[in-house]
Parts: C-alpha cells; sequence; structure tokens
C-alpha cells in the first residue's frame, strides 16, 4: 500500500535523479583524463625514477661523516644520486649550521614534514579517484535504469537498450578511473615512504656532523 501524498515525493526523487545524469557522466569525463594525465606522469616517474639503493646509502653516509666542514658537506649532497627535493632539504639544513642543535633539529623535522605534506597531496588526488571513481560509476549506472525499466513496461526496446548502454559504460569508465588511481597512488606510497625515509636517515647524519663542528 502507498501512503498518501508519496506520489509526489517519488515523483519529486525522481526528477532530481534524472537531472543528476548528465553532472554524472561530466564528472567521469573529467575524472577520465584526469587519470589518464596521472597514468602518463606516473609512467614517466617509472622509468625515470631511481631510488637509492642501500649500498648507495650506505657510501653517502660514510662520506657525510667524513666531511671536514659544512662546504664539504654540501659537496657530498650535491655530488649525490639523491632527488632535487632531497637535496634541497639536506642542503637547507647544512646552510643553518650556525643554529643550536635543538633549533637545527627542529628545524630539519620541519622541512622533511612539509615535504611529506607535499607528497601526500600527490597521492591524495589519485586517492579520490579511487574513492569517487566507482561512486559515480554506480550512479551513472543506477540513474538510467529507471527509465529503461519504465520503457520495458511500455514495450520501448530502443529507450531501453539506449538506458542499458548508458549503464554499462559508466560502469566500466568509473572503474577504470578506480583501478588507475589505485595502482598510481599504491606504488607512489612506497616510492614516497621510501624516500621520505633515506632523506631522514641523511639528515640525521648530518645533523650529528655538525654537532661535532
Amino acid at each position: 500500500m502507498i501512503l498518501q501524498g508519496t506520489g509526489i515525493l517519488t515523483s519529486f526523487i525522481h526528477i532530481i535523479s534524472e537531472s543528476l545524469l548528465a553532472p554524472v557522466v561530466i564528472i567521469l569525463v573529467i575524472f577520465l583524463v584526469y587519470a589518464i594525465l596521472s597514468l602518463g606522469g606516473f609512467l614517466n616517474e617509472w622509468f625515470t625514477k631511481k631510488p637509492l639503493k642501500s649500498d648507495a646509502l650506505e657510501s653517502l653516509l660514510q662520506n657525510v661523516s667524513k666531511s671536514s666542514s659544512p662546504d664539504e658537506l654540501k659537496a657530498v649532497i650535491d655530488s649525490s644520486a639523491l632527488y632535487k627535493e632531497q637535496k634541497d632539504i639536506l642542503v637547507k639544513i647544512t646552510n643553518n649550521y650556525n643554529l643550536g642543535p635543538d633549533a637545527r633539529k627542529a628545524f630539519a623535522s620541519k622541512l622533511i614534514e612539509e615535504e611529506e605534506s607535499n607528497l601526500l597531496k600527490l597521492t591524495s588526488k589519485t586517492d579520490i579517484l579511487v574513492r569517487l571513481g566507482p561512486i559515480f560509476g554506480l550512479l551513472g549506472t543506477l540513474i538510467p535504469l529507471g527509465p529503461g525499466l519504465s520503457a520495458l513496461g511500455t514495450g520501448d526496446i530502443t529507450t531501453l537498450a539506449q538506458s542499458l548502454t548508458i549503464a554499462f559504460d559508466t560502469t566500466v569508465t568509473g572503474l577504470t578511473i578506480g583501478a588507475i588511481g589505485y595502482v598510481i597512488s599504491k606504488y607512489r606510497k612506497q616510492w614516497y615512504e621510501s624516500d621520505l625515509t633515506t632523506t631522514e636517515a641523511v639528515a640525521e647524519a648530518i645533523l650529528e656532523k655538525l654537532n661535532g663542528f
């Protein structure tokens, strides 16, 4: 039994639901374009990224410990195989050798935290694709099914076929967006965590060496 007055409410919800289809499709297209662009950047990073191996890190730490001045420390950092962002952080720490030990350590922690925050912003964008891509894909699946089922009741096979086509297309698109975002986020988080660990290790060695000057 349908309660009195619910017909108006269900009609209103039906209108809202159908009006959401166009925005959902537009958002899916935007997500898909961003996912493809992110995938291109990820593949470029995949082929060009060369993380510091444990042997190279050991050698770098040894060279840091053997340095006799801040200038020599900076030369060791510049000649290392670290990434530019890592070198910038370590050089800033070295440049502030005149600070006290506690202030220098706090400054180093702040620089590393800022870099970690920047890296998290990069992965958070693809994390959004992982969560929202399938959600909007599901919305794009369910919204056209209403008119499609109504068309089935009246024998309008053409409208039903069109509705099902939209439903399947949006489902595939949403899942594709989520899959791309998941792969990118997964590997980037591993890379960035390794980079931060390396930066922290070298920063600790530099701080220890600066305390001895």
